[in-house]
């Protein structure tokens, strides 16, 4: 039987994530399986023939792959040649970037930013207005995004969209508005859809493209699952389509948008038009179930107590309990799990209320059916419900770090310091996962880790009681990523028989100086035995192909 290898990776350390074995130097790779593992860095040479790909790094180590189990690939592969805003220092900056689209765009098409940056990092610390925007450009439509729950447009995409001093907002959506009651151009949460809608779909060349660019991104931090947790319908159709052109970088776990659903009939459109995902086993692309939205975000999650801004605003919840109810029934008889964002405290106790009386109704549930996404302001109350009941819980360390500032203002310091408590979540026995959140928080596997040993964030450390080690971190994006997603007897540790995804690190994450692992990038990262980053071509050092010895 030919043995040969495909892949072959020497290393300073191997760490496969199994507890009690002595760590392998040497791993071989056979189409998309481990095949061989060596305490011997040259252990498995007798593997090596003229296809196998050498990866030689005396002083590496190598982990698995990282799972990002919150985030929205869908969002950066949209945006992947949108305005790059995010690299502006300032709002004259942020106009500019447009007004340099602006000349190259036909006049009247829509130019749109990226959405991965926060205006307090911006030296004047605010959003910019629709009559700012209108400097850049009054020629265009311009819709000027920031994370998922707000948006700023410039005056011609306002009159295009019909919005004025007399529009009433949707439910769940809020429209700023000067101290004349005109339109700003900030447009939050359910009031975003008034514009977005008007946005002429890009064709599905241009979108498996834009996947394949984003997916590869982030597979050059180290992350080879993303688990998307807003994908609609079409997105799902493009998802389809960059599977079947190989052009993903990391494999997708999708959950379904029922955003703008109002009751278990919308639900049940979107379960018959996922119906033939489900029990599909690709391992590059599966549709995991439905995404509701209890709250909005730091501008309108459900809090017990006031805003430190509004005394007499408690954010929004946008689903009445007894509907939500229903409707995760629906999904869960369909056999579809449920991934339901709870960000405040409120918002969190009246998720638990409902997932146990699905559970209530539904015993015989396998486990991770239903999940809380976020979790943001979790008390110990709380989460002693949720380990209780069994619900695991999605936290995003880069979320806290990139919104910070922005949180104080709405709900003040000791509050945000409070958020995402990982230390006490994994004391307390909860299955506890780790993701960025993206584009509110930034994407990257060892930023994440950083963020969570460190909890350090854009107005200094917060909450440093909420802190856990390297190891522990770096569990929440493998091991118990992996549980999460029903996939622990597939990947997330590295032995014989599971899939090859892993990522080779220049520095040891378990052993080099905490600040070092903020910027840390692999070398390689490796999905299903492929090659899906590497260093230039160029440079082939440390990366051959070697004959047999």
């Amino acid at each position: 039987m030919d043995e040969g290898a495909d892949l072959l990776v020497r290393a300073a350390v191997v760490h496969t994530l199994v507890p009690g074995e002595p760590p392998p130097r040497a791993l071989a790779v056979r189409g998309d399986r481990i095949a061989a593992l060596s305490t011997d860095p040259h252990g498995l040479d007798d593997r090596i023939g003229t296809r196998t790909r050498i990866i030689d790094q005396p002083e590496a180590a190598v982990l698995p792959a990282f799972d990002d189990t919150h985030t929205h690939l869908i969002f950066a592969g949209n945006s992947a040649r949108d305005v790059p805003v995010h690299l502006a220092r300032d709002i004259p900056e942020l106009l500019e970037l447009i007004r340099r689209r602006a000349a190259t765009t036909p006049e009247g098409e829509w130019i749109r930013t990226t959405a991965n940056w926060q205006e307090l990092n911006l030296t004047e610390r605010r959003l910019p207005t629709a009559a700012e925007l209108d400097q850049a450009s009054d020629r265009h439509p311009i819709l000027l995004k920031r994370g998922g729950h707000n948006d700023v447009v410039n005056s011609r995409a306002l009159r295009l969209a019909g919005i004025d001093e007399r529009t009433v907002a949707p439910a769940g959506g809020v429209i700023e508005r000067d101290e004349h009651g005109r339109p700003t151009g900030r447009l939050v949460d359910n009031a975003q859809g008034l514009v977005e809608t008007l946005l002429p779909a890009p064709d599905l060349a241009s979108r498996v493209e834009g996947l394949r660019l984003a997916s590869h991104q982030y597979a050059a931090t180290g992350i080879g699952t993303a688990r998307d947790c807003l994908s609609t319908l079409d997105d799902l159709r493009a998802l389809r389509a960059a599977r079947d052109a190989d052009a993903l970088g990391v494999r997708a776990r999708v959950l379904v948008s029922a955003a703008g659903a109002a009751g278990v009939a919308e639900v049940d459109e979107v379960l018959d038009a996922i119906e033939e995902w489900r029990g599909v086993d690709d391992p590059w692309l599966r549709v995991c179930g439905v995404k509701f939205l209890l709250d909005g975000g730091l501008e309108a999650g459900a809090t017990e107590a006031p805003y430190r801004n509004r005394d007499d605003y408690h954010g929004t919840l946008l689903w009445e309990p007894d509907v939500l109810v229903e409707a995760t029934e629906a999904v869960v008889r369909r056999g579809f799990r449920v991934g339901t964002h709870a960000f405040g405290d409120r918002a969190v106790r009246v998720l638990l209320d409902v997932y146990e009386q699905v559970l209530r109704r539904n015993p015989d549930l396998p486990a991770g059916s239903l999940v809380m996404e976020h979790g943001g302001l979790a008390d110990a109350r709380q989460r002693a419900r949720a380990v209780a009941l069994g619900i695991p819980v999605t936290l995003q360390q880069p979320l806290l770090h990139d919104t910070a500032e922005v949180a104080f203002d709405h709900w003040g310091r000791e509050r945000v310091a409070a958020l995402f408590p990982a230390r006490e979540w994994v004391d307390e026995g909860a299955l506890v996962t780790a993701g960025s959140d993206f584009p509110v928080g930034q994407y990257g596997a060892m930023r994440s880790v950083w963020g969570m040993v460190t909890r350090q964030t854009v107005a200094g450390v917060l909450g440093p009681e909420h802190a856990i080690g390297v190891d522990e971190a770096i569990a929440l994006h493998t091991t118990r990523a992996v549980r999460l997603l029903g996939e622990s007897d597939q990947r997330g540790s590295l032995t014989t028989g599971r899939l090859a995804d892993l990522t080779v690190w220049p520095l040891d994450p378990a052993r080099c100086p905490v600040d070092e692992l903020r910027d840390l990038l692999p070398s390689h990262t490796i999905v299903g035995g492929r090659v899906v980053h590497a260093p230039d071509d160029s440079d082939d050092s440390d990366d051959r192909v070697e004959h047999p010895r």
